[in-house]
């Protein structure tokens, strides 16, 4: 039988570490490799939650997942969203996701996959850069369904970073925020298809609308040209 504290309020410190075993878990998963939920919970309980219970520190998780889904964000598909979360529980949760939290190698790989990068560079948006990424001269075209290319989550959260919430095309904030981040699409000014680099001297954070301006707008050339003035790291490729 499970002893210990279970019912009594977390702290915001429990509820960090509950997270940060949940992410990485999480990442660990979405690479194909195996999680033993059980050893993972004997961890936390032998560390940053001694003293909780196996079952509350289960359905903490749970309650992880519940507040992933309701950020339309990937959860552990072996923890079932819990159908009642406190409100101080959900507000913790949530300030934890979005608090900085510890890197691995993996976070800092380029990757094709959409879902992928965004997930690593949102992770890498959270910490202090030392400097600016190198990203990459000749990015890789990987054959899927259609055609994408390998690119760095580096640069990515780097330029987005650098925008401070404001597009770089039109000058104006952010139109909407997506889990409490200010909404930017990262365009790279040659495109790739075109050989452009995935470098932070060829991206830019735009708006959507800038962003659709740079790829379908009859003027679409001289806008794409005018970047270069505006914004002082491009560099004509």
């Amino acid at each position: 039988m499970d002893t210990g504290k279970s019912n009594s309020d977390w702290s915001d410190a429990e509820i960090q570490a509950a997270v940060d075993a949940y992410l990485s878990m999480l990442s660990r998963e979405q690479s194909g490799q195996k999680v033993n939920k059980a050893h993972e919970n004997r961890v936390l309980r032998k560390g940053a939650l001694a003293g909780r219970t196996k079952g509350s520190v289960e359905f903490r998780m749970q309650n992880i997942s519940t507040v992933l889904i309701e950020l339309g964000r990937d959860r552990i598909e072996g923890y079932k969203p819990a159908k009642n979360v406190g409100a101080n529980v959900e507000r913790s949760i949530r300030e934890a996701l979005n608090a900085r939290s510890t890197l691995t190698p993996e976070d800092f790989a380029p990757t094709a996959d959409e879902a992928t990068l965004e997930r690593r560079a949102v992770k890498l948006e959270k910490q202090q850069f030392k400097g600016e990424p190198k990203g990459i001269v000749e990015p890789e075209q990987i054959q899927t369904s259609g055609k994408s290319y390998v690119r760095d989550p580096e640069v990515r959260a780097w330029v987005r970073q650098e925008a401070k919430g404001i597009c770089e095309g039109c000058g104006q904030p952010a139109p909407f925020e997506k889990d409490g981040r200010p909404f930017l699409e990262v365009h790279h000014v040659k495109h790739l298809a075109q050989e452009g680099s995935d470098r932070p001297s060829n991206a830019v954070a735009l708006c959507p609308n800038c962003h659709r301006r740079c790829h379908h707008a009859s003027d679409r050339d001289e806008f794409t040209a005018s970047l270069y003035m505006k914004v002082e790291r491009l560099k004509p490729e």
